[in-house]
């Protein structure tokens, strides 16, 4: 029992590594993903500097990534991994392909949180003179916060989700628990107990994420 609880103990670790880590690159890379998009759309959909040629190229980058099978990304990244990382397997490796599957969510995210801003709030802030750069830092991104908040939740289970599946190749974490020492030795107790701790660990970021969105709800 002590051999099994450590075991699941450090995959635990491992997929919150993968997890933390994937969301954070996902966010650095898809929230200013997601503003461009916004922004350099027509102005009838909100866009402060409309360029369609420039939003037509992004959007098809970003619905070819979304478009991929995670399972089939994660090998067709793996040179990258093994360029960045020096290795295409692991808990370190995997946090590459997690970050790049899920950097193309988080940018629709954030661009569908950014189109549900009230336009009068938008109008609001050029009268006062207010630049395109000032409006995204102080009106934009502050106002759909709660949705930001809210889509990012969303986008950590999902890398839970991912994660699991990354173990089938090597990746490490509850997944890998749940092949090596469950399905492959006949031991459905790692089964069940990794499905168990990742449906805890989705139950509590679901309530948190909730709890931080309501919060900024009310702050309005």
């Amino acid at each position: 029992m002590d051999r099994m609880l450590s075991i699941v103990f450090t995959s635990t670790l491992e997929t919150l590594e993968m997890v933390v880590f994937s969301t954070i690159f996902s966010v650095v890379i898809g929230l200013p993903l997601g503003i461009i998009l916004q922004i350099t759309d027509s102005e009838e959909h909100g866009g402060l500097k409309p360029m369609p040629v420039v939003n037509q190229i992004l959007s098809r980058i970003v619905n070819i990534l979304r478009s991929f099978p995670f399972i089939i990304l994660i090998i067709l990244l793996m040179p990258l991994s093994r360029l960045i990382l020096g290795t295409a397997i692991g808990t370190e490796a995997t946090i590459v392909p997690l970050s790049i599957a899920a950097a193309p969510f988080v940018a629709r995210i954030v661009e569908s949180a950014l189109k549900e801003i009230d336009p009068g709030v938008i109008q609001a802030a050029r009268a006062m003179g207010s630049t395109n750069f000032q409006i995204i830092v102080k009106v934009m991104i502050p106002e759909s916060m709660p949705s930001l908040v809210s889509g990012i939740t969303l986008t950590v289970i999902n890398l839970i989700g991912y994660s699991a599946m990354a173990g089938a190749l090597g990746g490490g974490g509850l997944g890998d628990l749940a092949i090596r020492y469950g399905y492959q030795r006949f031991n459905p107790s790692y089964m069940v107990a990794a499905v168990v701790v990742i449906l805890i660990m989705v139950e509590l970021i679901q309530v948190i994420g909730n709890k931080i969105s309501n919060h900024l709800i009310a702050k309005r």
